[in-house]
């Protein structure tokens, strides 16, 4: 797993298309922060950062199926899924690594906005004033986010050659888990099943990890998704294996 983990990440950091994703995730983040109006800091009433931790999900909907569409799909199309294969790899050491080193640049891009908790801290009155557990719980939440919409870009990747089909494929189905079971439940025909609904989504975990109490049922929803995505994307990699 390590080796394919250390392949995935430097042919990543060795590639354009990391920094390309990078930049447009901060830039678009950045802009939401402090730049539009209708969502910038500094013409808030107060110190937050409800605007990263509300609007990061979306972007990343399309930001880490562009990390993930390569992951099968490009070794499928050259040819050379069966080569690896082939190696003294089991099948979960091919997509946990691949996995990881997407959650892995995921993290990275994650990084730089901490500097914005610094920064809103010293805008507060008085300066710290920001609620730090919230925003806390919002960065686990949003790691677990990413972790699923993570194992979801490789298995949609793992069921195409076609690198633009698993992008599409991801991004839909990864807005579809985070707010397509929210918008059914508002729905009269399902408003006996509104509450099921809304615990079957992200959104709902995702929001209540956000303030800033860990709920281990919330953590475990994010876990047994992903894990089940996993687990589900192992299972094809096997039916391919000879």
């Amino acid at each position: 797993m390590i080796q394919v983990f250390r392949k995935e990440l430097n042919s990543f950091l060795n590639s354009l298309i990391a920094y390309v994703v990078i930049g447009f995730f901060l830039a678009a983040i950045g802009l939401l922060v402090w730049v539009f109006p209708e969502t910038s800091v500094l013409d808030s009433e107060y110190a937050g950062l409800d605007t990263l931790f509300t609007f990061a999900p979306y972007v990343f909907v399309f930001l880490i199926p562009a990390i993930t569409m390569r992951s099968f799909s490009e070794e499928t199309k050259l040819g050379t899924l069966e080569l690896l294969l082939t190696k003294p790899l089991t099948d979960w050491d091919v997509v946990l690594g691949k996995f990881l080193a997407s959650f892995a640049l995921v993290c990275i891009a994650l990084v730089p906005t901490v500097l914005y908790y610094f920064t809103v801290s010293r805008l507060g009155n008085p300066a710290g004033n920001l609620d730090t557990s919230g925003i806390a719980g919002s960065y686990i939440g949003l790691l677990l986010l990413a972790a699923i919409f993570c194992a979801v870009g490789v298995l949609a990747s793992g069921l195409t050659s076609n690198q633009i089909v698993a992008f599409v494929l991801a991004s839909f189905t990864c807005f579809l888990l985070y707010t397509g079971f929210d918008s059914l439940s508002t729905i009269p025909a399902t408003a006996q099943f509104a509450l099921s609904l809304q615990s079957a989504g992200i959104l709902s975990h995702y929001e209540s990890i956000s303030k800033g109490v860990i709920d281990s049922r919330d953590v475990v929803y994010f876990l047994s998704v992903c894990a089940g995505v996993l687990l589900l994307t192992k299972t094809i990699l096997s039916s391919r294996s000879w």
